[in-house]
């Protein structure tokens, strides 16, 4: 049976992608998105804080809250096999696994001294998710664009039955509050490689012989040695 290639490490250059760089890749995209799509010009403060009820006592100015609560891969999305790598001839220089994707859920609250401002920017926000179906490719940094692949966003669908809004807020100790539920589904490289078999530049050669040199050893003469041997001898019957 052929021996299984062990994983080797990825180049320096994809080495860091790992989870924990792609979650800070998707959230300076989604604080990139708010700011050019849904506050403008406004002076809104930004923050991924947990909205505990201590934070949410030290708010004096409106702010827009995107706390990241759940990480969750995404099982339909996983692929199985082997990715091809090419090297500058063309030829296969190593495999690696596809990416696995890892469900972001964030739950998105907006802060400010009336409700009325709140339910405004939360419109503001929410028009500004709805335009997208992806993170727009302009947005994404790091492992994010170096992997090409589309990073797709949902706003406010049902939660998960095993998880509700109000087990969320029970959990930070806060009251209930509008929000929005943005889920992000990140692509990420699992850093496993495998090096490809050197190549062959040969055919194999045969070499046959017995115990203590009888009978003596003798090489079995390749596919390119017969051919060119009886190409030799065609050679010398015609010019004989």
């Amino acid at each position: 049976m052929p021996a299984i290639p062990s994983a080797a490490p990825l180049p320096r250059r994809t080495r860091r992608d790992r989870l924990g760089d792609v979650i800070h890749e998707v959230d300076s995209a989604l604080l990139a998105l708010i700011r050019r799509e849904a506050t403008g010009a406004r002076d809104i403060e930004v923050v991924f804080d947990a909205p505990t009820k201590d934070w949410a006592g030290r708010r004096n100015a409106p702010t827009i809250d995107v706390y990241l609560y759940d990480i969750r891969e995404d099982l339909r999305r996983r692929e199985r096999g082997l990715i091809n790598e090419y090297d500058e001839g063309q030829r296969i220089a190593a495999r690696h696994l596809p990416p696995r994707h890892f469900k972001l859920s964030y739950l998105v609250t907006a802060w400010t001294q009336r409700p009325e401002d709140e339910h405004r920017l939360l419109s503001g926000l929410l028009s500004c998710f709805l335009r997208y179906d992806a993170i727009p490719a302009d947005l994404l940094t790091g492992p994010l664009a170096e992997l090409g692949a589309p990073v797709p966003i949902t706003i406010a669908l049902p939660p998960p039955e095993d998880r509700s809004f109000a087990d969320v807020w029970s959990a930070l100790g806060g009251e209930l509050k509008p929000s929005l539920d943005l889920v992000v589904c990140a692509p990420t490289d699992t850093g496993r490689r495998y090096e490809a078999a050197t190549l062959v530049s040969a055919p194999p050669r045969v070499s046959m012989g017995g115990n203590n040199g009888w009978p003596p050893r003798e090489d079995a003469p390749r596919a390119a040695d017969r051919e060119m041997s009886r190409g030799s001898r065609k050679a010398r019957k015609r010019t004989g």
